[in-house]
C-alpha cells in the first residue's frame, strides 16, 4: 500500500481486487467534498489511466462536451471534434479505448461525474448505454465513476433503477479520518500533539484531509485554528459556503437545516424542522433532509424504546458545527479570536458538548473499549421530561442496548484533568438512571459507563461508574 495513504486498506484492498478481476468492473466511489477521493485513486492507480476526465463546477453542457472532448485529445494526440451530445461522447471514448492495445485493464476514472449531469443533457442515459452496450462485456475495462455529491451517486447510480440497476460491482464510500487516522495523518506531516490537542482538533474540523492538510507543524493547535479561520482571509475562511453550494443545488435550503439544526443540539423532528425554517414539508423537503444525511452533514436517531416516535435529526457534521458556534459571527473581528476566548465559560461548555459528538463519532471504539465489539447492540438516546409530581427531567446522550441484556448509559465529559464526579453530579447521575428503569420498564442490568479524557478520580462517588474509558480508547484502531 502506498506509503502516502493513510488509513484506507480496505479501500485499497477492493481496488487490488478489480484489477485482478477477469470481468469488467465498474467502481463507484463516493463521499462528501475535501474527503480525500480524487488523492486515493490517483495514489492507488499512481496518475496512470487510459482516460481520464473531470467534470466542471456549474457549466453548460456543451462547456463540458468540450473539456470531454480535450480530455481525449490529451490522450489521442490527436485532435477531437466536439461530439453533440453524451451519446456521440461515450462513442468516441470507446473508439478511443477499442485502439488501445494492451493485456492490462483499461482504466477509465471519470472523477465529479455529477457536475457532467446537467439539466436536459441525457448524461446518465449515455453513460448507461456505454456500459451496458460496450464496455461491461468487454471484459478488461475498469471505470472508476467518483463524485462529491453523495445523494446523485447514491441516486443515478446506486439506487438506479434502469440500465445501471445492479451493475456496480464495487462501491467505495469513503469516511473522514477516525481519531487514530487523524494522529497517524499528522505525524505523517511532521505534527506531534498530544491526543488531547488532536481531540480538539478533530472537534473543529473531523477527520477531513483537507482541513487536517492546512495545519502547520510549526505552530500550536491554537495559533493555527487562528491563522486558518479567524485571521482575515485566512486559508479556509469561505469553506462553508463553497462546501453547500458544490454540493447541493438547493444549497440555500440545505444551509436553512444545518443552521436551524445548530440552533437545536438536541436535535428536531422533520415537522420541527421545516417549522423553525419555513421549507414546506414536501417531497422536495425529505431529498433535502436525505442529502445531507447522505453526506453525514446531519445524523438522523431515534429514541430509547419508542421506535414509532418521529426520527430525530441532529447536526453532525463538526466543521459546520464550529462555523455556526463560532466562525460566522465572529471572522474578522479579531485575528486572535481562538487564543483570546480560551478560558471563557462558552468555549469550555462548547468543548464538553463537541466532546459527546467526537464520542458518538467513534462508537465502534467506545465498544471495543468496553469489550463488547462482538456483541450485537442498538445505540440510541433518551430523555425525560420530568412530571408534575416533582420527577425531575433526565437525558442521557448514548445508550448501548446489548443482546445480553446489559445496557451501557454513557456518560461523556471533556476535561483537562481526571473528571471530578461530586455530591451533585452523582444526585443528577443516580436521577437519570432511576428515572431511565422506571419509565422504560427496562428489566435489563444497567451500567453507567464514563467516557472522559483522563479518568475518573477515585473518591467516594466514583463506585458507581462499572467501567471507564479515556481518550486513549477513542484512539483505537
Amino acid at each position: 500500500m502506498d506509503s502516502l495513504v493513510i488509513g484506507r486498506e480496505y479501500e485499497y484492498e477492493l481496488l487490488s481486487g478489480t484489477m485482478k478481476s477477469q470481468e469488467s468492473e465498474l467502481v463507484i466511489v463516493y463521499g462528501r467534498r475535501r474527503v480525500g477521493k480524487t488523492f486515493l485513486i490517483n495514489q492507488f492507480f499512481q496518475n496512470s489511466y487510459t482516460f481520464k476526465h473531470t467534470g466542471v463546477f456549474k457549466k453548460s453542457t456543451g462547456v463540458q462536451l468540450e473539456r470531454f472532448a480535450v480530455a481525449l485529445e490529451d490522450c489521442t494526440g490527436k485532435p477531437v471534434a466536439v461530439p453533440e451530445n453524451w451519446y456521440k461522447a461515450f462513442d468516441l471514448l470507446r473508439d478511443y479505448l477499442k485502439s488501445v492495445h494492451t493485456t492490462e485493464k483499461k482504466v477509465v476514472f471519470i472523477d465529479e461525474m455529477p457536475w457532467l449531469d446537467t439539466p436536459n443533457s441525457d448524461f446518465v442515459a449515455a453513460f448507461e448505454s456505454f456500459w451496458n452496450g460496450w464496455a461491461a462485456a468487454e471484459g478488461n475495462i475498469l471505470l472508476i465513476a467518483c463524485g462529491s455529491a453523495t445523494s446523485w451517486m447514491t441516486d443515478k447510480l446506486l439506487g438506479n433503477q434502469g440500465g445501471l440497476f445492479n451493475r456496480s460491482g464495487t462501491r467505495l464510500y469513503l469516511r473522514p479520518f477516525t481519531l487514530k487516522e487523524t494522529e497517524q495523518y499528522l505525524l505523517s506531516r511532521g505534527i506531534e500533539w498530544t491526543r488531547y490537542d488532536i481531540a480538539e482538533c478533530y472537534m473543529i474540523m473531523g477527520g477531513i484531509p483537507f482541513y487536517l492538510k492546512q495545519l502547520n507543524a510549526r505552530w500550536s493547535l491554537t495559533q493555527n485554528i487562528d491563522n486558518i479561520f479567524f485571521r482575515e482571509k485566512g486559508l479556509l475562511w469561505d469553506e462553508f459556503d463553497h462546501l453547500y453550494h458544490t454540493l447541493f443545488q438547493q444549497a440555500d435550503y440545505h444551509i436553512a437545516v444545518v443552521e436551524a439544526l445548530s440552533r437545536k443540539k438536541m436535535g428536531m423532528t422533520r415537522k420541527e424542522i421545516a417549522q423553525e425554517t419555513g421549507i414546506s414539508d414536501n417531497g422536495n423537503f425529505g431529498k433535502i433532509l436525505k442529502n445531507l444525511t447522505d453526506n453525514e452533514f446531519i445524523r438522523p436517531y431515534n429514541y430509547f424504546g419508542n421506535k414509532k416516535r418521529d426520527t430525530i435529526y441532529q447536526l453532525a457534521d463538526f466543521y459546520s458545527m464550529f462555523y455556526f458556534a463560532y466562525i460566522k459571527d465572529q471572522y474578522g473581528r479579531d485575528s486572535h479570536f481562538w487564543t483570546n476566548s480560551i478560558d471563557l465559560p462558552s468555549r469550555r461548555a462548547w468543548a464538553g458538548y463537541m466532546f459527546e459528538q467526537l464520542c458518538l463519532y467513534h462508537i465502534e471504539q467506545i465498544r471495543k473499549g468496553i469489550g463488547i465489539a462482538a456483541v450485537q447492540c442498538e445505540t440510541s438516546a433518551w430523555f425525560s421530561k420530568g412530571d408534575a409530581d416533582a420527577k425531575k427531567g433526565a437525558q442521557i446522550d448514548l445508550l448501548i442496548d446489548r443482546r445480553d441484556r446489559v445496557i451501557n448509559i454513557c456518560e461523556m465529559k471533556f476535561s483537562v484533568n481526571e473528571y471530578v464526579i461530586d455530591k451533585a453530579y452523582d444526585e443528577n447521575l443516580r436521577n437519570k438512571i432511576e428515572a431511565f428503569r422506571s419509565e422504560t420498564k427496562t428489566r435489563k442490568a444497567l451500567q453507567v459507563t464514563m467516557i472522559t479524557t483522563y479518568g475518573v478520580k477515585k473518591n467516594m462517588y466514583s463506585n458507581r461508574v462499572q467501567s471507564q474509558l479515556t481518550l486513549d480508547d477513542l484512539f483505537l484502531c
